[in-house]
């Protein structure tokens, strides 16, 4: 019988007699796969450093969308987009052409009343009966409305914003306040960097309530997503402070003509060299927050029981790095759904200083987070995840050989080794990914046989989703 398997059962078994594992969260918001310091690439983490140095780093692990809503969604239900009913951004595609809502526009729009099924279930909701108090601070993204709000659907506290992007110090959404104390809009904090907020609430959650009583720490930054100001100089960079910035080499030329903006006559934006500093500058600020979180939970003697994940909730973009993978954030190359994750938990004997090659996913975070409470996930639920313990602690092969991907008319579809992707005018074909990691060489002629396999693979998984319980807001029942 497996480690985990008894320790869960002693969990189960004698209650209180043995702590359960605090749990934090932590999820970046474009991160290049090639963004941690430990890879070489020039980027300050230290902090992430860490956890890949006392824990294990995914180096072929998905997430289940190639942008935000419905990757964030999937981390939370553990349910691939199209069976939990987000399957596309909740968003409003305004603003992309210089539109400021009025308070009464903005109140009917899609962003403003779009959110996640109600009868969804997620993380905080499976694990309070494990008696885990929950906390959500930073992006949510999935409803604005009350019902929607993380407060309503099982965390105990939420400090952030609802929608998919902000200003980092205005917290407004293309001029719209979007900063929320539980189900209360609030302006407290305008025009304080919006990264430091978030470390702010999460240390006050993590330093109060010192009981035997576990907690689920969700940590959403909102770093390193370009800003969503309506200023071009603003919205074509991340935002970060001037002391992160200084760590990185001076640039030159900070901003240049923007040709052909879309509305902004004579605008200027961020020059190339300029973006990818202010990039690193914002993950070396969150990177600085992390190891804040982490510092307190070693002072309070509780790091090693307690759970600690990283990832990015989808790929790169902006001044990111996803080498060696092809392509960015909303595509379907791997550039746009492999990201970089790192799982370090000591006393539950995840190996430190280890790589894992083995195929995982987002979907894998909720069942086995559960496992780990010793709570049983209900069984009218479908969830396309596993518990994932048995492969990062004991090495065992993933049992994942499939995965699926759908944005509109783009498509990516991995089993096994191969890897088909369909990006319209973008491109795509079918790929090798152990030979062929870039996707640089279409197999499809030379491979017939293993296309039209995968071409399958993928029909099955559309006829599944298509025959699940429908969910809204996008599915029509």
């Amino acid at each position: 019988m497996r480690l985990l398997t008894i320790l869960s059962i002693l969990l189960l078994g004698l209650g209180t007699a043995f702590a359960k594992p605090n749990i934090v969260l932590i999820v970046s918001d474009d991160q290049g796969y090639n963004d941690l310091g430990i890879l070489g690439n020039g980027i300050i983490t230290p902090n992430l450093d860490r956890l890949a140095r006392e824990g294990t780093r995914l180096t072929n692990f998905y997430v289940s969308w190639c942008a935000c809503t419905p990757s964030r969604a999937s981390i939370l239900t553990g349910r691939y987009p199209q069976r939990n009913g987000i399957y596309d951004m909740i968003r409003n595609e305004a603003p992309d052409y210089g539109k400021k809502y009025t308070a009464a526009e903005y109140e009917t729009t899609f962003e403003r009343i779009g959110g996640m099924d109600e009868r969804e279930k997620i993380i905080p909701q499976f694990l309070k009966p494990a008696g885990y108090r929950s906390a959500i601070y930073g992006k949510w993204d999935l409803g604005t409305l009350k019902r929607f709000l993380p407060t309503s659907r099982g965390f105990d506290d939420f400090y952030g914003f609802v929608n998919t992007g902000i200003d980092y110090y205005t917290h407004e959404r293309y001029g719209v306040p979007s900063m929320y104390r539980n189900l209360v809009q609030t302006e407290e904090d305008k025009g304080t960097y919006c990264t430091g907020l978030f470390e702010r609430e999460a240390l006050q959650f993590v330093e109060k309530d010192k009981t035997d009583k576990p907690f689920f720490l969700y940590l959403p930054f909102n770093a390193p997503h370009n800003s969503s100001a309506l200023d071009p100089a603003i919205r074509s960079s991340v935002q970060a402070p001037e002391e992160f910035k200084a760590m990185y080499p001076k640039v030159e030329t900070e901003l240049i003509d923007a040709k052909n903006h879309r509305y902004a006559e004579n605008a200027k934006r961020v020059s190339n060299e300029a973006r990818q500093r202010d990039y690193r500058a914002a993950v070396t600020c969150m990177d600085a927050s992390i190891g804040n979180i982490l510092n307190t939970l070693e002072k309070q003697g509780v790091l090693d029981d307690t759970i600690v994940i990283f990832f990015s909730d989808n790929g790169g973009s902006g001044g990111a790095d996803n080498s060696p993978l092809n392509g960015k954030k909303s595509t379907m190359w791997e550039g746009g759904i492999r990201v970089p994750c790192l799982v370090r938990w000591p006393n539950g004997n995840v190996p430190q200083g280890a790589v894992n090659h083995e195929f995982l996913s987002s979907l894998e975070i909720l069942p086995s987070l559960a496992e780990a409470a010793g709570t049983k996930l209900p069984d009218d639920i479908v969830f396309d995840g596993f518990n994932w313990w048995p492969v990062i602690c004991e090495g065992e092969r993933s049992p994942r050989n499939e995965m699926f991907w759908q944005r509109k008319d783009e498509i990516g579809a991995r089993v096994g080794k191969w890897k088909w992707t369909v990006m319209g005018k973008k491109g795509g074909g079918l790929f090798n990914l152990e030979e062929d990691i870039s996707e640089s060489n279409d197999l499809s002629e030379a491979r017939p046989e293993i296309l039209e396999k995968l071409k399958a693979r993928y029909q099955n998984w559309v006829s599944e989703m298509e025959a699940a319980e429908p969910r809204g807001p996008f599915r029509d029942y």
